[in-house]
């Protein structure tokens, strides 16, 4: 093996050198890889050819419109909306042809839509602005002829030489050249970045990092060839080539360690110099200002599918009306009465033009049947209402001191629908809060020696051997493996004096271990109290105290990162003796295949034990390494490293040969404790009616027992599992089939759920278990290219299935799950909740994305929909907050098509009785304000504040959660039945208002009714029926409430009166004078007025007492019993009040 390692080095290296020979007519002129001049200094002559390359200065631009393109580019985007492209199109019509209507009806409620849109916009792009100047103009400090210059940020060049100080933000991304610490480090918080508060150390590169003046920098001549800019904060690719005057060229490897980003500060370092490779709109920080891509809620797919069943039917009214209008006038005595003759152009007229200009007459008055306030109602609605999650101080968590996070409003009411939940185990579940339990050498078990009201002892002795054979376990493999503990890391220690806080550890020294990893703390603190205590890495030496308090010191000479492909870390380290030693510890399937020495049977039994006791386990093995073999490691991982194209992969291929012929010491077992009430919020998930998939990395034994533990499966479960095992001794086919046939046998006579697909009688009787490799044969093609009909076995599988358990999971993997899910003929709505990065894939996959704000950094959280403290706080934000948010979006939805039918149907019914004229029914006052003030804030509080049953009762019941499952209040039978119902309303607002003109046609003074009093009537009767509808549909009336209901009604009235009781200068017409005032002053309108509203909002009354007597739902089944529970404490109050004064 090592022979073959060794010719591939030297292969590697031959062709690395071949490729600097021919850099200037190769690399340079990749696509994706750019050279930068450190301080602007030319290459000395003979080596890389200079080439000028332009790049952007380091001007940071975050608004979206200038000073001359705000008006017609903002116009653009707004009338790419179809609603405003519809509305713009009728008013030209307006203007251009004679219409019935004026183009102010049309007008100006799109110029108040388009205004209001314009200036919140505005405003906030004023306010980017206003920070992007305050950004750009800040002072920065640049190298320039070995003296610090002052210059404008915005300024700085790509190759300029920048020095930052303790508490300045980086102005740009850099290559991390050189510090004031000896060892040539920095620290970094990237809260801005990535929201990680927690301190990062950063390494300058070796061979630049004893340049600590102005000066000395300023000498350096070198070059940078790395990737062109990309958006992944966690990834750099690159190297430095150092150029001196005597010696060859040296090339160091650049990694995401040696670059610090825009928006991180530096932290308790006194000043760090580093030269400038991204500026501007290049950094990595301004890459990732754009958006992720846009969801779409089931509501607002319904919302458009029913605006579509509108323009329908608008088109067929026009089209309706043109038709009779033609017959009509066929009549010539109709066509040209008497009185209205026609002129000889008149008559000459195109008919067929003259049918089109019609339609489009028609088109403009009916046009009111789509609402274009619809759309800025729904969004304010979801704007204001995301507030309401923000500031629930129950979702509060004290111990990070943060709430929830809402990163988008336009998924508000997707959380009151979804059926399939995927989460995370470790941060999500579970703490990620490690605890070092035992650790197993050689077979032999060492755990703590006591343990005493849940605080743990220990000293040097105080170490149990448990199941070991007579005498003691080999005393230098022991201290071999706590040395592999201690050293096979990447945890930084700080002290007092170098952190912003500290943390006192038992021994009483001030240090604090830091590491991206919670399992690589709890193992290095465990060896800790075991004897063997970490101090530092110095100098690229590791320092670590044993037993007898000896300082150990050991070079590094490697480090193998961990990768969640590999699941596993290694590090060569050289002892004092010139011993090198490679250790290794990762996950026990990516170490045992790579054993060939150590008690593998053992160490084996011992791991499935505690992943059944749900404990985390990691391997620890090791190999020792002669200077050859080390050699031909150190050239592989160094071409590797240099290499700027497929780095991951070469580094792969490099990991998986040196990782091999371990010899395995043992391994280690840490508990990571369920999250407080995660077992009580999936519990609660499952009675409404979601099923709950848990999607994890770990080995399968842990997994299950912390589904176990969270109530996912419980002890009556009947478990099913599709695992690699299994799939060795059968063949998936008759696996998945067998499966299949098994839980249909079983479960087929019993009742389903629509709702959740199982049976509500045995809602725990499956669980399915499968790992990652089982997954990806489900997942492959068949041969012939189609897909595998072993996706639809499995999905029928785990239709049936309570609780899924999918474990060894990839990311990658996780993602495709979720799409799986989404793609099925029933389209559910999913979520997908997590806490690191590797939850990333699936977070942007589903339907809704939630972050934990957990511990192993924000990457879930900001890529997320929504952010939440913890698990538990799952259980409100759905069954609270996303039951609510749907109901009312729905309601409005609906009541805004109910009302505007209402609106035009009458308008429709008109043209039979003026033959078909397009004459308007209603005055240009009310056909403008309509939707804009008489009707439109009723139906915005009652979307924010609305609150059917109280919130301890959908937390108490989570089965009501299934009321409004599968957009039920969205449904093509709920939108029919108020389509009808608006109908309905305003037939009976014209006949009603028809039958009382007909035998009323004089007021006491002999004076007739006209026209437009008869519209003023239907359109009282309508605004006042609209209004009180949405008043007997509110359940939680506050004074807000009373305030807005009954204060349209008045602003109604008041505006009609000052409307129609006052000479308006600005109007060329007054024939609104004085009929508000004249239509009240006769008693046949009062009585038509009440009579017709009472009519109008019987049916629905009606059809709600039947429903809910005949068809009760779980909701009102619940507030029936709630006014029952009141009236009888009410009662018994009243009868003890009663006893008592009797008593006296």
């Amino acid at each position: 093996m090592w022979a073959e390692l060794r010719k591939w080095a030297e292969q590697a290296g031959e062709g690395w050198r071949e490729r600097r020979a021919q850099q200037c007519v190769g690399e340079e002129n990749w696509v994706d890889s750019r050279t930068v001049y450190i301080g602007h200094r030319e290459p000395p002559p003979g080596t890389d050819a200079y080439i000028v390359q332009n790049y952007p200065d380091n001007r940071i631009v975050s608004s979206k419109y200038t000073f001359w393109n705000f008006i017609p580019k903002n116009l653009f985007e707004q009338f790419r909306r179809i609603a405003n492209f519809y509305f713009l199109i009728i008013f030209l019509v307006q203007l251009i042809i004679d219409t019935p209507t004026s183009p102010v009806t049309s007008g100006l409620p799109l110029f108040f839509v388009i205004t209001v849109t314009a200036i919140k916009q505005g405003y906030e792009d004023w306010l980017r602005h206003k920070a992007d100047n305050a950004v750009n103009r800040c002072p920065v400090h640049v190298i320039q002829g070995g003296k610090v210059v002052q210059k404008q940020s915005r300024k700085l060049q790509v190759g300029d030489i920048v020095m930052t100080k303790e508490n300045e933000t980086f102005p740009c991304d850099m290559v991390f050249l050189s510090s004031s610490s000896d060892d040539g480090t920095c620290f970094v918080t990237t809260a801005s970045l990535d929201g990680e508060s927690s301190t990062k150390t950063y390494q300058a590169v070796q061979d630049t990092k004893a340049l600590r003046t102005e000066a000395e920098v300023d000498t350096l001549n070198a070059t940078i060839e790395c990737e062109q800019p990309q958006p992944d904060l966690y990834n750099f690719v690159g190297r430095i080539n150092i150029y001196h005057e005597t010696e060859e060229p040296i090339a160091r490897p650049l990694g995401s360690e040696n670059v610090l980003l825009r928006g991180a500060t530096l932290k308790n370092t006194q000043s760090i110099y580093g030269v400038a490779i991204y500026t501007g709109m290049e950094t990595k920080m301004a890459l990732n200002y754009q958006s992720k891509s846009q969801k779409r809620s089931a509501v607002e797919k319904s919302m458009n599918m029913f605006l579509i069943v509108y323009l329908c039917i608008l088109i067929s009214k026009a089209l309706i009306t043109t038709i009779l209008k033609f017959t009509w006038q066929s009549d010539s005595v109709r066509d040209e009465p008497w009185f209205n003759m026609k002129t000889q152009a008149e008559r000459q007229r195109n008919k067929f033009l003259s049918s089109f200009t019609d339609f489009l007459a028609f088109m403009v008055l009916f046009n009111y049947i789509i609402p274009v306030s619809m759309y800025v109602t729904v969004e304010m609605q979801k704007f204001l209402g995301s507030y309401f999650i923000s500031w629930d101080e129950e979702m509060f968590d004290n111990e990070i001191c943060e709430g929830p996070i809402v990163n988008t409003s336009d998924l508000n009411e997707e959380l009151g629908q979804v059926e399939y939940v995927f989460t995370d185990k470790t941060g999500t579940l579970t703490e990620n809060n490690m605890e070092f339990i035992e650790c197993c050498i050689d077979g032999h078990v060492h755990v703590q020696h006591s343990i005493s009201n849940g605080q743990s002892f220990y000293s040097n002795a105080a170490i149990d051997f448990i199941d070991a054979p007579v005498g003691i376990a080999d005393q230098e493999r022991k201290e071999l493996f706590f040395r592999a503990l201690c050293l096979c890391h990447t945890v930084q220690v700080k002290r007092e004096d170098e952190t912003d806080y500290q943390k006192q550890h038992q021994d009483g020294r001030s240090s604090v271990y830091i590491s991206s990893s919670p399992d690589e703390i709890a193992l290095v603190e465990g060896v800790k109290r075991l004897g063997f205590t970490f101090l530092q890495v110095k100098d690229n030496f590791m320092e670590l105290e044993n037993p007898e308090a000896e300082i150990e010191r050991y070079e590094l000479l490697q480090i193998l990162n961990f990768d969640s492909v590999r699941r596993r870390m290694s590090v060569i380290i050289r002892s004092v003796t010139g011993e090198i030693i490679l250790f290794c510890k990762g996950a026990d399937l990516s170490i045992f295949p790579r054993v060939k020495a150590g008690k593998l049977d053992l160490v084996r039994q011992r791991v499935q034990q505690n992943a059944v006791e749900g404990l985390r386990t990691l391997c620890v093995a090791y190999k020792v390494l002669t200077s050859e073999e080390y050699d031909s490691v150190h050239a592989l991982l160094q071409n590797a490293k240099l290499a700027l194209q497929e780095r991951d992969r070469k580094l792969a291929e490099a990991y998986d040969l040196i990782e091999s012929d371990l010899d395995l010491l043992g391994a280690t077992a840490v508990e990571d404790r369920l999250q407080d009430k995660a077992a009580e919020t999936v519990e609660a998930l499952q009675k409404a009616g979601m099923k709950v998939w848990v999607l994890t990395g770990d080995k399968m034994e842990t997994a299950a027992a912390t589904c176990y533990a969270c109530k996912l499966f419980r002890r009556s479960t009947q478990l099913f599992e599709l695992t690699t095992k299994r799939i060795e001794e059968q063949s998936l086919h008759d696996v998945l089939f067998d499966l299949n046939r098994t839980i249909i046998r079983q479960s087929g006579s019993l009742p389903r759920d629509t709702y959740s697909g199982f049976s509500q009688h045995d809602l725990h009787d499956y669980g399915l278990i499968i790992d990652g490799t089982t997954l990806s044969l489900i997942m492959k093609p068949a041969e012939n290219g189609s897909s595998s009909n072993y996706k639809d076995l499995f999905l029928e599988i785990c239709r049936n299935c309570s609780g899924v358990l999918c474990c060894r999971m990839a990311p990658l993997q996780k993602a495709q799950i979720v799409k799986l899910i989404k793609s099925s003929k029933e389209h559910p709505i999913t979520l997908a909740i997590g806490d690191g990065a590797n939850d990333v894939s699936m977070i942007l996959e589903a339907h809704v994305g939630i972050g934990i704000l957990g511990k192993e950094g924000r990457q879930a959280a900001r890529n997320s929909d929504y952010c939440i403290p913890k698990f538990k706080h799952l259980k409100k934000l759905l069954l609270v907050h996303g039951h609510y948010y749907y109901i009312r979006i729905a309601q409005l939805v609906q009541y805004f098509f109910y009302k505007n039918v209402c609106f035009i149907f009458p308008q429709f019914l008109y043209q039979f009785f003026c033959g078909f004229s397009q004459q308007p029914l209603y005055d240009t006052a009310y056909l403008t304000l309509y939707n804009i003030s008489f009707t439109s804030l009723p139906i915005l509080l009652y979307s924010l504040m609305e609150q059917h049953v109280s919130i301890d009762t959908l937390r108490r019941n989570p089965s009501l959660y299934r009321d409004v499952a599968k957009n039920s209040l969205l449904s093509w039978k709920s939108f029919i039945y108020w389509t009808c119902l608006g109908v309905f309303d305003a037939v009976v607002f014209f006949f009603g208002a028809y039958f009382i003109f007909d035998n009323s046609t004089m007021t006491s003074n002999g004076q007739m009714f006209g026209n437009w009093t008869f519209g003023t009537l239907v359109f009282t009767v309508l605004v006042f029926t609209v209004t009180l509808k949405l008043a007997l549909d509110t359940h939680n009336w506050t004074w807000v409430n009373h305030f807005v209901i009954w204060g349209s009604l008045l602003f109604y009235i008041i505006f009609s009166f000052l409307w129609g009781g006052i000479i308006w200068p600005f109007l060329n017409y007054q024939r609104m004078y004085y009929v508000f005032m004249q239509m009240l002053s006769t008693g046949p309108a009062w009585l038509g007025i009440i009579l017709l509203i009472t009519i109008s909002l019987l049916p629905d009354v009606v059809k709600k007492v039947l429903c809910r007597q005949l068809w009760p739902t779980a909701t009102q089944k619940l507030q029936t019993k709630r006014k029952y529970i009141s009236a009888e404490q009410s009662t018994i109050f009243m009868l003890s009040q009663t006893s008592s004064s009797l008593s006296f």
